[in-house]
């Protein structure tokens, strides 16, 4: 039988076999459900361990719900989002950032998924004006769609300008790791540690059958995120499944 290699999307490929063993190993008797067990206790604090002690961890199923449900809860109906025009939150997230969080989204064109604060500035415009949407989040994707990757100065640049601005950054990570792995560094060392305020870190596209996790760096912006959860419909009852998952991918 030949043999096929993909290059379509990692969506495409299968699930790690250390992660089929950490599921079977699960598999085995009853635990509290919502997230109440020994696994989900064990996982959080290992990316904890990664993310910093005071970060605020939670997990959910999918990608889309990682983005919409993080950047929910730190923005209102009438805030603005920037973000690069190819990034997935507005080409391949169906509209919905605007249909569940309410807020516009701004696309940003830019040469090569990147954006940069050049590129930002001429969109930040109507602040404090109630006819206009307010800016309050810059969105990036690490590494871009287009196969591109923030060094740690540049995402460092953005955060400064984006707290500079009283506006937040956000980062989608669901190919963190490959940016890591490129760049030769940690996890937290090319977002936390550069000023990302709230992280979708991806699980899916790096070897496990699903789930994602969402992490705030500062408690605070995670203070409602267990209801957002709930009415996203992302509180998984066997929880138990998605953290030995990621126990064993970390």
């Amino acid at each position: 039988m030949a043999i096929f290699t993909g290059f379509g999307s990692d969506n495409h490929s299968g699930v790690h076999p250390e992660i089929l063993y950490a599921l079977q190993n699960v598999n085995d008797g009853y635990v509290v459900a919502y997230g109440n067990d020994e696994y989900t206790t064990r996982a959080i604090q290992k990316l904890k361990d990664i993310f910093g002690k005071e970060s605020a961890v939670f997990f959910v199923y999918n990608g889309t719900a990682a983005n919409i449900l993080g950047l929910r809860s730190v923005t209102d109906s009438f805030h603005s989002i920037f973000c690069a025009e190819s990034a997935h939150l507005t080409v391949h997230e169906c509209c919905g950032p605007e249909n569940y969080i309410g807020a516009k989204l701004v696309n940003i064109p830019t040469p090569d998924g990147k954006l940069t604060v050049d590129l930002i500035e001429p969109f930040l415009i109507g602040v404090g004006d109630p006819h206009m949407a307010q800016p309050h989040v810059i969105s990036i994707t690490q590494a871009t769609e287009r196969g591109t990757v923030y060094r740690p100065k540049e995402i460092q640049h953005l955060a400064d300008f984006a707290h500079t601005h009283q506006m937040l950054l956000h980062m989608d990570g669901a190919r963190l790791c490959n940016a890591a792995a490129f760049l030769k560094t940690g996890l937290h060392e090319i977002s936390g540690a550069c000023g990302v305020d709230v992280l979708s870190f991806g699980g899916t596209k790096n070897g496990m059958m699903y789930g994602e996790t969402v992490v705030f760096f500062d408690k605070d912006l995670a203070k409602h995120f267990e209801f957002i959860r709930k009415q996203g419909m992302q509180l998984t009852s066997k929880m138990r499944y998605i953290s030995a998952q990621f126990s064993a991918f970390l």
